[in-house]
């Protein structure tokens, strides 16, 4: 189980997702339901959750500003969180950040 300040996301053994709480900072993952399958890990800032499929994509929901572009989520292999920010490594080496510049979501 993850949680956000506000939110939960737990883990299930057969890699989906299951959510609760308060719905802007990631209790409300409809949107992205369909896609919270072959889970492998998921991280949480204060608002938002960002998961990591099996492929190496990455699943993000909850507070989303600003929003990172889903092209440079692949082939990710692990993801840090701060208050309000993400950094996802990718297998190349790269890191791609996201979030409140402020908290480190912006790393270009």
């Amino acid at each position: 189980v993850f949680g956000t300040g506000f939110a939960f996301a737990a883990l299930k053994k057969d890699g989906c997702v299951v959510t609760w709480g308060e719905n802007y900072p990631g209790g409300d993952s409809r949107a992205v339901q369909g896609q919270l399958s072959d889970v492998r890990t998921i991280a949480a800032s204060s608002y938002a959750f960002a998961a990591i499929r099996e492929d190496g994509s990455v699943v993000t929901w909850g507070s989303k500003n600003p929003p990172v572009d889903a092209e440079e989520l692949q082939n990710v292999t692990h993801i840090a969180a701060s208050h309000e920010a993400f950094c996802a490594l990718r297998s190349d080496g790269r890191c791609v950040t996201w979030g409140a510049a402020k908290f480190g979501g912006d790393s270009r």
